[in-house]
């Protein structure tokens, strides 16, 4: 896909929830990842997945590891709330074993104790088929996220749709929290 140079160099991260995705979601997929050079990778808790559904995941991120093109993070068995709480008990198991100190804790040492702790926090979250929800996803990533809720299903989701909400996007001013003078 190709976009706007501008718009390329001030995106850093777009997270998209893609309701509707069980449409277009089959293995052919996978060999269209790897032909364009996207990395994939899984986020969630793989330990109630199947065996086999496991063995898919892991498969293709190795077959992928080395793409560069884009990067695609898939959330499989993912729910916000859920990643928070395992990242509390890692952090919680060094404290007990004494790898870390309380006060060790921080933001950064928590979000790198996230499903997400090698990526960028989304600057964009698109989420399609008209919701007004964030459905509980990444909610400690998108803190300081811009939100776009677009009206049609992802398998409807088509580069112009993406073009026009990254050139609305690049209109937008940005303050992470901050307060304007």
């Amino acid at each position: 896909m190709k976009l706007d140079k501008k718009i390329e160099t001030q995106i850093l991260h777009v997270a998209i929830i893609m309701d509707g995705n069980g449409r277009w979601a089959n293995e052919r997929e996978a060999k269209k990842l790897l032909i364009n050079g996207v990395k994939v990778r899984f986020i969630g808790d793989r330990t109630k997945l199947e065996g086999p559904i496991i063995k898919l995941m892991n498969d293709l991120e190795v077959m992928t590891a080395e793409n560069d093109n884009l990067h695609l993070s898939i959330a499989v068995n993912y729910g916000g709330r859920d990643e928070i709480v395992r990242a509390a008990k890692k952090i919680a198991e060094k404290v007990k074993l004494g790898q870390i100190n309380i006060e060790d804790i921080s933001a950064e040492l928590f979000s790198n104790n996230l499903d997400t702790f090698d990526l960028p926090d989304p600057d964009l979250v698109i989420r399609t088929s008209g919701e007004m929800r964030t459905s509980n996803f990444l909610p400690w990533q998108c803190a300081y996220s811009e939100y776009v809720f677009e009206q049609s299903n992802w398998p409807d989701f088509n580069k112009d749709i993406y073009q026009k909400i990254l050139n609305d996007f690049k209109n937008r001013e940005r303050r992470f929290g901050a307060v304007l003078k």
